[in-house]
């Protein structure tokens, strides 16, 4: 974990109103674990569902298999022009225009 906390370190972080509901909505978080992700996310962005995302969403859903969260998430990135980090990039690597970086190489 060291090696990813430093790698956003002094950075300007953005998540999806999606992201932070699937990382504060997990059943069995840690309450330690619900404290860090909650600073984190008060330290970040958070975009909201805007018009133009909704659109972006769909034409996804349209042109590529993809769960609603998840093309709501790459929307997002796609919408503001921003890479995407994730742990499970397969979800995301079949999205034209998309550039995914894999977390786990962090």
């Amino acid at each position: 974990m060291n090696g990813k906390k430093d790698f956003l370190q002094n950075r300007t972080t953005f998540v999806s109103v999606i992201t932070r509901s699937e990382l504060l909505g997990w059943k069995l978080i840690a309450a330690e674990d619900e404290i860090m992700i909650k600073e984190f996310i008060l330290d970040s962005t958070v975009f909201s569902l805007e018009e133009s995302i909704i659109e972006r969403t769909i034409l996804l859903r349209k042109s590529i298999k993809i769960k609603l969260p998840d093309a709501i998430i790459a929307a997002t990135a796609l919408e503001y022009n921003m890479k995407l980090l994730s742990h499970n990039i397969r979800d995301f690597i079949n999205i034209p225009d998309l550039i995914v970086v894999d977390a786990n190489t962090l």
